[in-house]
């Protein structure tokens, strides 16, 4: 059974999730922790933001671009930075 982390879903071998923000400014501050949580536990997103909504794509590169437990790591975090 494959591993499932709160709010991700599996597709094309990366979790993904949108998030929405009321604004830039919010979208942004939350980019902001995640760029700081991502730096501490070395292990970085492939992320888009246009404006009020931030999407985030997680994958192992060094083990072949699959999901990893450092993916569900990541994602757990990032979770508890809303």
């Amino acid at each position: 059974m494959e591993k499932t982390t709160a709010g991700w879903v599996a597709e094309h071998n990366a979790l993904y999730r949108k998030f929405e923000f009321p604004d830039f400014s919010a979208a942004f501050a939350f980019m902001t922790r995640v760029a700081l949580a991502a730096e501490k536990m070395n292990h970085h997103p492939r992320w888009s933001n246009v404006y009020n909504t931030v999407e985030i794509w997680l994958n192992t590169h060094d083990a072949g671009n699959t999901i990893t437990d450092r993916d569900h790591k990541l994602a757990s975090r990032i979770n508890t930075l809303l």
